[in-house]
């Protein structure tokens, strides 16, 4: 069976002069790992028992990088599921798009990541090194960029 998680891709838009496009003033917050490779993600992890998909995103955010539900904004209308190999047994992974209400929001880690930064859609996709992840955080920006 395949291992299924959850999380939420989070953004903030910082406050940027009125001649700029809103969309340039957006920022990904990424986690870096710990463990293994010490690749950067979003706040993810596995669904518990008796949790469903979304409960699980939340908890693993607050978790992760201590995120409460009450200081983010579920932005309707998105949701991405990633298919992909882990140590041979295939993974499922649900990503919600959510935005910090406060820019300025403290984050803080446990002990499963190192480091986090929050960076623009191009710097984000560098230290996102797996292509679907790329690929992914390039739609969400997409999705904001056709919002406004």
């Amino acid at each position: 069976m395949a291992v299924r998680a959850c999380g939420l891709i989070i953004y903030r838009r910082l406050q940027s002069a009125p001649s700029s496009k809103v969309t340039d003033g957006i920022e990904y917050l990424l986690l870096q790992t710990s463990y293994g490779t010490h690749h950067w993600t979003p706040p993810k992890g596995h669904v518990d028992p008796g949790e469903d998909d979304l409960q699980t995103a939340f908890r693993e955010t607050q978790e992760e990088a201590g995120l409460q539900a009450s200081q983010l904004t579920l932005i309707e209308g998105y949701k991405k599921e990633l298919h992909y190999p882990v140590c041979g047994k295939p993974k499922t992974v649900i990503y919600w798009l959510a935005e910090v209400k406060d820019c300025n929001t403290e984050i803080k880690l446990s002990e499963e990541h190192q480091a986090f930064q929050w960076l623009k859609l191009e710097d984000a996709c560098k230290f996102a090194e797996y292509e679907d992840m790329q690929a992914t955080l390039k739609e969400v920006h997409q999705f904001l960029c056709s919002k406004e």
